[in-house]
């Protein structure tokens, strides 16, 4: 059960919000004392309405509570001591049903415990880091303040309604109070009053268990019954604080959301709008003196404005904050003259020329070189580099091909035997010239001699020329002479036997052709041939070779076997 003592909450030192930019709005307030930076919201608005700087504190909470993206609340001048619930809504006595915040009207010690537990699932979170009492104290303080706005409860706390409006908001007021405005009361088994038959939460429309704790709207109607966690504002489904309600075409609301049904309210200031005169602007109302700009405060009402970072800006606050200036006049780019811009460069539309011939380049090519713009001609003829091919230049945008320090046009990127476009294709470089594949391989791929095909992989050079090792055959046989003994003969390759059938000398003693391969040596005499070891003595067969011989018929016959045979 949350604690009775009171708390100041609603003071918050303007120190402790590291993250809200209050020490910028004030450096642009006409604001002299600076101890401002450093003391609470109340003294503020004490200083403020003392040294009669009002316009100050509204510019101040104004923009700071949208710069610092802070609930409003947590700015609010009007903050002060909550005191009660009765005290804040000023009803009167009959119609108020005695609240205490920690101890509910009408239960009992076990039935109040028994009514926080029931609030567990709706605990509030993200209030400074606090919890269990601490953040349900929390929450009362931001609730009251938000849930129960003291301009929307007394004219006291209003700061914008003229004099011809204040008898409408009291009026308002008045009706709001006699008809709408209540504080619920607490019902101890409700169920049982209808004899055991089960009643419906009007919130969940969930059945309400006998014996529970239960939440009873009488302005709603009698039977108007809510589960605790139930009774809740239908605008902003907050916990109804200190069950203060207002009712309308039977449903539960806040204060706040009670109002804003029924009259516009100011995004500036917070008040309600009884003026039939106001602004819309950015789906939100303001009173027409509080929609300003962000920069100057000037009104907005019935002036063009911009939209920045959800701000609004007059026009020459924008222009002169965010609008980009020419490179060209150096001059600002207002909202209405085209911006045309380059490499995060800025020009108007008529200032956008070429640096040298000052033609416009609007809709035009154009090229950019040390900072400068030029029209297609004026950059061509300065700065553009040559085709290889053709020997023209580049046009700006012409479409460029490169390899190694060359460049061509697309067109001219082709092959010079052929002249079909390469593309994105394979080529061949050779000297100063571009083949395709296939032209290279055309002109300049090795063929073999006999077959005057291209020499893909292998091949046997003879005599410097090429030939597939299929093709190099012996001119007789056509037995392949690659890894094979051969000779020649008329420039033509033979095989070793081949050779010998046909050109080689035979030997007068076996016949055999004396083919010189492998080393072999022979002995010729006359129109004879003989192999060395065919040489031999036809009647002892005693070898010749280097010795003398003398011929008989046919034979050869050593001198003794001569001598012999002449005996």
């Amino acid at each position: 059960m949350p604690p009775t003592e009171t708390t100041n909450d609603g003071m918050l030192c303007l120190s402790r919000h590291d993250n809200c930019p209050w020490s910028e709005a004030l450096k642009s307030a006409d604001v002299n004392w600076t101890g401002l930076r450093y003391t609470c919201l109340k003294v503020l608005h004490l200083y403020c309405k003392v040294f009669e700087k009002e316009d100050v504190l509204d510019m101040v909470i104004r923009k700071t509570c949208k710069s610092c993206g802070c609930d409003r609340l947590k700015h609010s001048v009007y903050h002060e001591e909550l005191g009660s619930v009765r005290d804040r809504l000023g009803l009167r006595e009959s119609k108020i049903n005695h609240h205490s915040y920690d101890s509910p009207p009408g239960l009992t010690a076990k039935q109040t415990e028994l009514y926080w537990s029931s609030l567990a699932e709706r605990a509030p979170t993200g209030l400074g880091g606090a919890t269990g009492a601490a953040a349900w104290r929390a929450w009362r303080t931001r609730a009251l303040a938000s849930q129960l706005p003291k301009q929307d409860l007394s004219l006291a706390h209003c700061r914008h309604i003229d004099e011809n409006h204040r008898k409408q908001y009291e009026d308002f007021v008045a009706a709001r109070n006699e008809i709408a405005l209540d504080i619920a009361i607490f019902v101890s088994g409700v169920a049982s009053q209808y004899h055991g038959a089960s009643i419906e939460c009007m919130g969940c429309n969930k059945p309400i268990r006998s014996g529970s704790i239960t939440v009873q709207a009488p302005r709603i109607g009698e039977e108007a019954y809510f589960h605790p966690t139930c009774f809740s504002c239908a605008e902003c489904d907050e916990l109804l604080v200190e069950l203060a309600y207002c009712a309308l075409d039977g449903r539960l609301y806040c204060v706040r959301h009670y109002a804003e049904r029924l009259k516009p309210r100011c995004h500036a200031c917070d008040e309600l709008i009884f003026s039939g005169e106001y602004t819309k602007a950015m789906n939100k109302d303001w009173h027409s003196g509080h929609f300003c700009c962000w920069q100057c405060d000037e009104s907005l009402t019935g002036q063009r404005y911009v939209l920045r970072d959800e701000h609004p800006y007059c026009i020459k606050c924008y222009e002169s904050v965010f609008a980009n200036g020419c490179e060209e006049c150096n001059k600002i780019i207002g909202i209405d003259s085209k911006d045309l811009s380059y490499k995060d460069k800025h020009w108007h539309e008529a200032c956008f020329l070429c640096a040298k011939c000052r033609v416009s380049l609007v809709d035009k090519q154009f090229g950019s070189k040390l900072d400068k713009i030029y029209c297609g001609n004026c950059y061509d003829a300065q700065f553009a580099s040559r085709c290889d091919g053709c020997g023209e230049v580049f046009r700006a945008g012409t479409k460029k091909m490169e390899y190694k320090t060359r460049q061509w046009h697309e067109k001219c990127f082709c092959c010079v035997v052929c002249k079909n476009p390469i593309g994105t294709r394979s080529f061949i470089p050779r000297e100063q010239e571009i083949y395709c594949a296939g032209c290279y391989e055309d002109k300049f791929a090795t063929r073999c001699v006999k077959c005057n095909k291209i020499i893909t992989q292998g091949g046997v050079t003879y005599k410097n020329e090429p030939w597939h090792r299929e093709c190099f055959t012996c001119t007789n046989c056509n037995t392949s002479l690659a890894g094979q003994r051969f000779t020649s003969r008329d420039e033509k390759p033979y095989c070793a036997e081949c050779f010998g059938e046909l050109f080689a000398k035979r030997c007068t003693s076996c016949t055999k052709p004396i083919t010189g391969i492998g080393g072999t040596r022979f002995i010729s005499f006359e129109d004879r041939h003989w192999h060395n070891d065919c040489f031999i003595c036809a009647q002892c067969k005693t070898s010749l070779v280097g010795k003398g011989f003398i011929t008989d018929g046919q034979d050869i016959i050593c001198p003794e076997c001569a001598k012999q045979k002449l005996m």
